[in-house]
């Protein structure tokens, strides 16, 4: 198993301590970031947290997946790793 995890359906006001604090309840936490949008700068809803060994990603798993923080039931799994896109190309427009 791996020690990055995916943390959905976060309530937008979630800050990284907030994830790190709420994490460390499971075990060391190394890392916790809230996926921000690059435009408006508010959170996406989602984040990583990595932490610092296999039980503790597993520990918080159990703990944490569908239990409600902040008014929302949370998705806790392991993370994927991220997949090659194809080229947008040309967006059109223009001649």
């Amino acid at each position: 198993m791996a020690n990055k995890l995916y943390v959905g359906n976060l309530p937008y006001q979630t800050t990284n301590d907030e994830l790190q604090q709420m994490f460390s309840q499971a075990g060391e936490v190394t890392e916790a970031v809230v996926m921000m949008d690059k435009m408006t700068g508010r959170s996406r809803g989602f984040g990583f947290v990595t932490m610092a060994n296999d039980e503790g990603a597993q520990k918080a798993i159990e703990m944490f997946n569908g239990k409600d923080f902040g008014g929302r039931n949370v998705v806790v799994n392991e993370a994927r790793p991220l997949q090659p896109r194809a080229p947008r190309g040309d967006m059109g427009g223009g001649y």
